[in-house]
């Protein structure tokens, strides 16, 4: 009868909503808790694994990971790099850029030597077209080999589009503004790199080149 008394109190009804929310915001944040740590493991995880695939096979016997500083680009954001090094040596670097594709924002990673010469680009997240615009992918074409080795300088500026656009670099059939969106953000890379040099490179100020 008590309980039946409480349950026709006008208030029962949003107390026991109150207790279930309550109830469940403590479910979900002890399941973010116990997962937090095994989300960012793998996390660092792949992004190690990235980092690897764009550097050549023995570049740098440092951990790139502990070894990275965030630069100040003149960007709305820092510029987080990743220092490849033999032994004290800084041999390259490796870092972020974007370009909006057709399906949005395309994440890649690109790595750089010292000389401003690209070692190697993989695409780290995008949504483009299945069959189309995802060639971008390295497991699905080798398109993306074609930026190593290559380098920006003010007599190959314009060389730095697709075929399209007077370019040098193939487009995809049906798909041009994919890879238009790749090689324009890769080349922004490359002009960051330029403009920034020292910082990104770890230089101290005044420190030669």
């Amino acid at each position: 009868m008590e309980f039946e008394k409480l349950k026709a109190h006008p208030l029962y009804q949003p107390l026991l909503l109150g207790i279930t929310a309550l109830l469940a915001s403590a479910i979900l944040a002890w399941a973010a808790s116990a997962t937090k740590a095994a989300i960012l493991e793998a996390e660092a995880r792949d992004l190690r694994d990235s980092l690897a695939q764009v550097l050549p096979e023995g570049f740098a016997d440092n951990h790139l990971l502990t070894d990275s500083s965030e630069v100040d680009v003149g960007a709305e954001k820092p510029l987080r790099v990743y220092r490849a090094r033999q032994g004290e040596t800084v041999k390259g670097v490796v870092f972020q850029v974007a370009g909006f594709g057709y399906g949005g924002e395309i994440h890649l990673l690109m790595a750089v030597d010292t000389d401003g010469s690209v070692l190697g680009v993989r695409v780290m997240k995008h949504n483009e077209t299945p069959g189309l615009g995802d060639k971008i992918d390295i497991a699905k074409s080798d398109w993306m080999n074609r930026f190593s080795g290559k380098a920006l300088d003010a007599t190959n500026s314009a060389n730095w589009a697709v075929k399209k656009d007077g370019g040098d670099f193939d487009q995809f059939a049906g798909a041009t503004i994919t890879p238009r969106a790749v090689v324009k953000a890769v080349k922004g890379g490359l002009e960051t790199f330029a403009s920034h040099k020292a910082a990104i490179l770890g230089k101290a100020q005044g420190e030669q080149e």
